[in-house]
């Protein structure tokens, strides 16, 4: 392991320690959240991440939904926002992560397990009225930054179900999405050494794009405009989600 990533390390363990006691005196009082944030937000930035917001991200009871390149998307959004994450239920088994997982909101869903998908509609609408925004990584799972799979219709139904608003959510790393990118194929250790190891910085812009009505607008319609709308935030042709002439 390089310097750097030893460094690195070092100073999230020390980020945790001091960030861990102010949570759960925070969350006493419900406001949790906040520190979470918090956490997130300095770990990007010893990640090397630096952040452009463009747009408004709605406040309160929304979904963001978009794409999703890297693990480096998780603390650039909820370092930016005091949004908590959709996430597969095998994160739920992954000691530490499982954990900082846990404590920061995340709602775990077995995606494969079309018998508890009720179950799992259900926690997510009910995460939707809790006040704080929800991520959906609509493409239920990692890109090749180089393209835009379509998003699922499923995962939108828990909107309808809350009524809330959905936003669209661009995560652009710009000309290095590529390389950011989550290979294909390699496993988590070997992401987490590439992401520890990587030079600073990594500029990446979060476009926060016009709300939808997820009252009003089915999911199959939410999915499919939502699609559109991140497409183009990313330079992506809004039908086919290859990049654009």
């Amino acid at each position: 392991m390089s310097a750097r990533a030893v460094g690195r390390v070092l100073s999230m363990a020390g980020l945790l320690l001091v960030c861990l006691p102010a949570w759960a005196i925070l969350q006493l009082f419900g406001r949790g959240a906040v520190m979470v944030r918090f956490f997130l937000g300095c770990v990007g930035w010893l990640l090397g991440l630096r952040i452009k917001v463009v747009g408004r991200p709605v406040t309160g009871n929304v979904l963001y939904a978009g794409n999703h390149i890297s693990w480096l998307d998780i603390p650039a959004i909820g370092g930016t926002t005091p949004a908590r994450f959709i996430a597969k239920s095998e994160i739920a088994g992954w000691s530490l992560i499982g954990w900082l997982a846990k404590v920061g909101g995340s709602v775990f869903v077995a995606r494969q397990k079309r018998s508890e998908a009720r179950k799992q509609a259900n926690a997510v609408t009910v995460a939707l009225t809790e006040g704080r925004p929800v991520v959906l990584f609509a493409e239920a799972g990692t890109g090749d930054g180089l393209s835009l799979t379509p998003f699922r219709a499923s995962l939108f139904a828990a909107a309808n179900e809350a009524g809330v608003t959905v936003q669209p959510l661009a995560v652009d790393y710009g000309a290095r999405a590529g390389e950011i990118a989550w290979p294909h194929g390699a496993g988590f250790t070997s992401e987490l050494k590439r992401m520890l190891n990587r030079p600073a910085p990594v500029r990446v812009t979060l476009h926060f794009l016009a709300p939808l009505d997820g009252a009003r607008i089915d999911r199959k319609r939410l999915a499919s405009e939502t699609y559109a709308a991140v497409a183009k935030a990313l330079g992506f042709h809004p039908l086919t989600g290859e990049v654009s002439a």
